[in-house]
């Protein structure tokens, strides 16, 4: 896809730091803003994700890059597996990231819960649009299931997950699933997911410096995904979750927002849509919570809190094994 030039926006009113949790930030204080519009902004995005950060270990929770033909995983296996398998898709705004940048949210949920957590590297837009990202988490999910001997994972009882853009990715994988029939996922996790082009298409949105990712940045990642401006009628199958009409059928379903990020209202709207479509639904909005706060914040106490609720709820769903803190 050929990049192009657009008029450079009307400075955005940034979000009063005052609106974001005291928790969060000094560490939102320190990220850089970085404009994915400039591939050599994306180019470091993705070769900084994978190359240059450090490795986060957990004790007991051996990792590994593995590849079959032109799929790349990373897999996160506890000392003791035997719980179900959880298949993980990176975020980074359809443009940037890596598997490697979730290493500790990945390797943490191994641990506690006992799986094995695959996580996928798959291709990224502008260069590879629509549908490539999809295609290579359905290839990850097919090689789980392939390989669930090796990986001691129960093939029946694999969920799916993400965070951002990677969450996105994994609510249209559910979907693709339930409709080609077959084995089903057992629930789908998703940290703050990028769901609907049409926030994107809102010009109005533009006002507001939403932190870590704001509406500008949005409309560049779903161009770049979908090959054409965003908001348009219609949208390939499976491109954009929130086009979905029909919901039913879908595995339980866990959702996270920030109350201050872009992202809410889509998010809202799509956890509502489960529900009145039958599907089991938790959504944990974090009042103050600004975008990926899990991810960059980690260390703080409300990103601890966030993530014990979602491993707990994910527990529940039946994929915990032993575990190394149980």
């Amino acid at each position: 896809m050929s990049e192009t030039t657009e008029p450079a926006p009307t400075p955005a009113t940034p979000l009063g730091i005052e609106s974001v949790d005291p928790d969060l930030r000094p560490a939102l204080a320190k990220l850089p803003t970085l404009d994915n519009s400039r591939r050599i902004v994306r180019l470091l995005g993705r070769f900084g994700a994978r190359r240059l950060l450090r490795a986060y270990r957990v004790p007991g929770v051996t990792v590994e890059w593995r590849r079959d033909g032109p799929l790349w995983v990373r897999i996160y296996r506890p000392r003791q597996p035997g719980g179900g398998g959880f298949l993980w898709i990176h975020g980074g705004g359809l443009v940037i990231g890596s598997a490697k940048q979730d290493d500790r949210l990945c390797a943490e949920t191994a641990a506690e819960l006992g799986v094995t957590v695959v996580s996928v590297e798959y291709r990224l837009a502008p260069e590879s649009p629509f549908p490539a990202a999809l295609d290579d988490a359905l290839a990850a999910w097919h090689w789980m299931r392939r390989h669930a001997t090796d990986l001691s994972i129960d093939p029946d009882r694999i969920a799916l997950g993400g965070e951002s853009a990677g969450a996105g990715i994994a609510a249209a994988l559910a979907q693709r699933l339930r409709d080609e029939g077959g084995p089903q996922p057992v629930a789908q996790w998703l940290f703050a997911p990028m769901l609907d082009d049409r926030t994107a298409a809102r010009r109005d949105l533009d006002a507001v410096d939403h932190p870590v990712w704001n509406n500008v940045a949005n409309r560049f990642g779903w161009t770049s995904y979908l090959g054409a401006a965003p908001g348009a009628a219609p949208v390939p199958t499976y491109a954009v979750p929130a086009r979905v009409e029909d919901l039913a059928g879908l595995p339980p379903a866990w959702l996270c927002v920030g109350d201050i990020e872009l992202f809410h209202d889509e998010v809202a709207d799509y956890a509502g849509r489960l529900a009145a479509a039958g599907v089991p639904v938790v959504l944990d909005v974090v009042p103050g919570g600004a975008h990926g706060f899990e991810n960059w914040a980690a260390g703080t106490a409300l990103a601890k809190a966030l993530t014990a609720r979602a491993r707990a709820w994910l527990a529940d769903q039946g994929l915990a094994g032993q575990g190394l803190a149980r």
